[in-house]
């Protein structure tokens, strides 16, 4: 009983902390009195925090993406049970920061038992994703065939009313860094933009963060994608593990773990940066790089038992990266990938167990896996967020 507890109270909490997140998101308001916030008496008297209406108007966002989560999670856990592998409920993770966040860390289960078979860990791993990616689906053609009239925003902008529907044109010019946040297309996102939705409906790209179901949809997409990364542990990499074998993926999943890295670090150093000899701003940058390569370091470690091939590596990595930044200046990557990047070489591991069943897929599950690298290809957003 008190494991039911606990795993109900913890949903319960995150359906309250994403409802807080989902109307501070679609008020563009926080429920935390600005008061506690700041000394500005002007900005005190501007910002009023969100009430009880806007807290139930939150629930357009909570319930879709929650659902979404459960879905998955609830994929998981039932294949778990038809291939009697012992497995927990989903523990919900809430978390809300006040104004900033989507209200949850996301959920896990925890399996029980040591999983000894290849066919096993492919049925476990590929569950979740697919049955989370169809309810995304819906959510999406709902949210996208449903959307306000575009005079919508002013309710949450009203500021913008002066400008009209040019609003555009206009307040994104003297908004602070970090002031707008727009969604990265995916390909599965710019099909809905362009196909589906109507064209005189679809909201300003920075502000299609104030749709709850573009919202939780979005979301969605964006931890689908991270999921199926063909890497380590995630649910992508039981996939392609079961598809390909052990001993193709010891070396095809450490390749994709260093381009991803690869990647994620484009342009963040340019040559031409290094340029700069006044106030001690030469050896700031060099510093700064010499970091970077440390990260990196700490990334690749666990790739070899040798560190220093897990030194080689980064050092090669940062070479190769100003190279081409040198090379073709406009080439950027998206650091915002670092810190998950660091989760999967330091923490969730790049490898995957090794089984003692290593029995080849039927053509069924074959197909269904390289449906689900698929999904993969057309979930994952380059830029999953852009900050103005």
């Amino acid at each position: 009983m008190r494991k039911y507890l606990i795993h109900g109270g913890l949903f319960l909490l995150t359906l309250i902390t994403t409802t807080l997140a989902g109307a501070e998101w679609m008020f563009g308001r926080s429920f935390i009195p600005t008061s506690w916030l700041t000394d500005d008496p002007a900005l005190i008297k501007k910002v009023i925090p969100l009430g009880w209406s806007e807290f139930w108007a939150g629930l357009h966002y909570s319930v879709p993406f929650l659902a979404i989560l459960t879905v998955h999670e609830f994929g998981h856990y039932f294949t778990a049970k038809a291939n009697r592998v012992r497995v927990t409920l989903p523990y919900y993770i809430p978390l809300w920061f006040g104004s900033t966040g989507i209200g949850t860390l996301g959920a896990f289960i925890r399996i029980q038992d040591y999983i000894n078979s290849r066919r096993k860990y492919f049925d476990i791993g590929i569950a979740g994703p697919l049955a989370g990616f169809v309810l995304a689906l819906i959510v999406l053609w709902y949210g996208f065939t449903n959307l306000p009239d575009p005079s919508y925003i002013f309710t949450i902008h009203p500021e913008y009313k002066k400008y009209g529907m040019y609003f555009g044109q206009y307040v994104y010019k003297n908004l602070p860094e970090g002031g707008a946040i727009g969604f990265g297309d995916n390909l599965l996102f710019w099909f809905f933009k362009t196909y589906v939705a109507d064209p005189a409906r679809l909201p300003h790209p920075y502000e299609m963060i104030h749709y709850p179901y573009l919202l939780a949809g979005y979301l969605a997409l964006f931890f689908t994608s991270l999921n199926l990364i063909p890497i380590g542990q995630l649910d992508g990499g039981h996939v392609l593990y079961a598809l390909i074998g052990r001993d193709r993926f010891r070396w095809v999943a450490p390749v994709l773990f260093v381009g991803f890295a690869f990647y994620a670090g484009l342009g963040w150093f340019r040559v031409e940066e290094f340029d700069v000899v006044q106030d001690g701003a030469f050896y700031d940058k060099l510093l700064n790089l010499g970091l970077y390569v440390f990260f990196l370091f700490i990334c690749f470690s666990r790739l070899s038992e040798n560190r220093t091939n897990a030194w080689i590596l980064a050092l090669s990595v940062v070479v190769t990266q100003l190279a081409l930044s040198w090379a073709v200046p406009t080439l950027e990557g998206y650091p915002g990938f670092f810190a998950f990047i660091l989760i999967l070489g330091r923490f969730l591991g790049v490898y995957h167990p090794e089984t003692e069943l290593r029995e080849p897929l039927d053509t069924k599950r074959k197909i269904l896996g390289w449906l689900a690298l698929i999904v993969f290809v057309i979930s994952f957003s380059p830029k999953p967020f852009i900050f103005l």
